[in-house]
């Protein structure tokens, strides 16, 4: 695969409209991008949609990424993470596949674990720690396993509002521990 220098200067020249940069960028990361839609959605075809929905929404959104600070994996890996997720969701809407939606495990590695680098891992789950354990625990369900904030706020029993506060201070926090 192409190193990160590589990717963020393809995103830079999507951003640009070149095609030709999309598909070296489809070409290098689809393969690792699959796999997160997989590990999420548990099926095949969805995946392969999820996965779709991705590229569209990277091709749409290039000239965002350079502005957010995060790695270019780490934004790509989030946009199919997205994408999956709001597939599964829209499965617990209209009731189909409760059981494969249930099954999405919250404790095993998550896709963006298993995608990333093993110094970012060690680095992501070290600023994790120095959360509080209910507020990691909120970040994981919301960002990892597609738990909405109002299922986070019953499970841990404060108001919806609380919780979106949680979410938000802990992603400052994380956000300043990534960038020491």
């Amino acid at each position: 695969m192409s190193n990160l220098a590589e990717i963020e200067r393809l995103i830079g020249r999507i951003a640009l409209s070149d095609r030709a940069a999309f598909d070296l960028l489809y070409s290098a990361t689809s393969a690792k991008l699959f796999g997160v839609c997989l590990r999420v959605l548990n099926n095949r075809t969805d995946a392969e949609e999820a996965l779709q929905d991705s590229f569209i929404k990277i091709w749409r959104g290039a000239d965002r990424y350079a502005s957010n600070g995060l790695s270019p994996m780490t934004w790509l890996i989030t946009v199919a993470r997205n994408c999956a997720i709001d597939r599964l969701r829209g499965r617990r809407a209209v009731g189909e596949d409760l059981e494969a939606a249930d099954a999405v495990p919250d404790s095993a590695p998550s896709p963006e674990a298993a995608a990333i680098a093993g110094s970012e891992r060690r680095r992501i789950a070290a600023c994790l720690e120095e959360l509080e354990a209910d507020r990691a625990a909120a970040v994981k369900g919301a960002y990892l396993s597609g738990d909405t904030y109002e299922e986070l706020a019953r499970r841990y029993g404060v108001p919806l509002n609380t919780m979106r506060t949680w979410l938000r201070r802990s992603l400052i926090k994380l956000k300043d521990c990534l960038s020491r």
